[in-house]
C-alpha cells in the first residue's frame, strides 16, 4: 500500500505500468510486485488467477477490488472505506471513498499473496 500511496498524482495512461503513468491493473500489479507478488497484466486475468476471493464486507488493506460487469476496473483497498486507483484517461492516480457509485458497481475482490 505504501507504494500505491506514493503514486498518487501520477498520470493515467492506458497500458501504463509505471513509473510515472499507470492504468488500473498496472498500478495494482506494480504495488503487489513491490510486495514480492507477481500478478497477471489485466484486470480479468488478475481476478481469475488469484484464488482467494473476498466480499465487499470482508475486504482488508491490500485487497484488490473490481468493478463493473466483466471486472474491467481494479483498485487497491487501503482501509476505512477508501481505495487508490488509476481512474481513466485524462485523470490521475487518486485515493477515493468507496461509497455510492463504487459500491453499486462492485463486482468482486481478491486477496493476492495467500
Amino acid at each position: 500500500m505504501a507504494y500505491a500511496y506514493k503514486q498518487i498524482g501520477d498520470r493515467y495512461r492506458y497500458g501504463g505500468t509505471g513509473p510515472g503513468a499507470w492504468d488500473c491493473s498496472g498500478l495494482a500489479g506494480g504495488a503487489w510486485r513491490k510486495a514480492g507478488v507477481r500478478l497477471p497484466r489485466t484486470t480479468y486475468a488478475i481476478y481469475r488467477a488469484v484464488k482467494w476471493k473476498v466480499s465487499w464486507k470482508h475486504a482488508v488493506k491490500g485487497d484488490l477490488l473490481f468493478f463493473y460487469s466483466g471486472k474491467s476496473h481494479v483498485g487497491i483497498y487501503v482501509g476505512k472505506g477508501y481505495m487508490i486507483h488509476a481512474p481513466s484517461s485524462g485523470k490521475r492516480v487518486k485515493k477515493v471513498r468507496l461509497a455510492g457509485y463504487y459500491k453499486r458497481h462492485f463486482s468482486g475482490a481478491v486477496r493476492p499473496g495467500y
